[in-house]
């Protein structure tokens, strides 16, 4: 069996993002998104967009570090998650956000662990740190610029 270093890391990655979609599905963060940040997703919203966040993980994990911009860009979103998502909308609002639990005791290690792993392993140079890191970001963006692309259409009504 070929040992592939830390890539292992990228698809406990995947599993502590469905841990974050179960204890978010749990503890209703859609209904507290609506109410702390006004945006009136669905649970449609909600299922569609973690489904295709899965299909991504699996994914990057598949990746590896083949091409570690494309395969971190997956904990880099899980990190974005867990900061501007979850830990700061709480400390912030002073109101617990539905997966704040697995952001912080999963997202946190995890995602760090996937880049100290890809470091190790010779992989993660500062392109590939940055490309990822702005991959990320633009997949945590991707939904609300979807959203506010929906709002904009003659046939989208609240």
């Amino acid at each position: 069996m070929e040992d592939n270093g830390h890539v292992f890391v990228l698809w406990l990655m995947l599993f502590a993002y469905g841990l974050h979609i179960l204890e978010e599905h749990m503890l209703d963060w859609l209904h507290w998104a609506r109410s702390t940040f006004k945006v009136p997703f669905t649970l449609a919203d909600f299922y569609v967009t973690n489904s295709v966040v899965v299909v991504g993980g699996i994914c990057t994990a598949m990746v590896g570090w083949r091409a570690p911009e494309v395969s971190l860009a997956f904990p880099a979103l899980a990190l974005i998650n867990a900061v501007f998502f979850h830990i700061g909308p709480t400390v912030i609002k002073r109101r617990f956000s539905p997966g704040l639990i697995t952001a912080v005791i999963l997202f946190l290690p995890v995602g760090s662990w996937a880049y100290i792993g890809a470091y190790l392993d010779g992989a993660l140079t500062a392109r590939a740190a940055v490309v990822s890191a702005l991959g990320g970001a633009l997949l945590m963006a991707y939904p609300f610029m979807l959203f506010k692309i929906r709002k904009r259409l003659p046939s989208y009504e609240e």
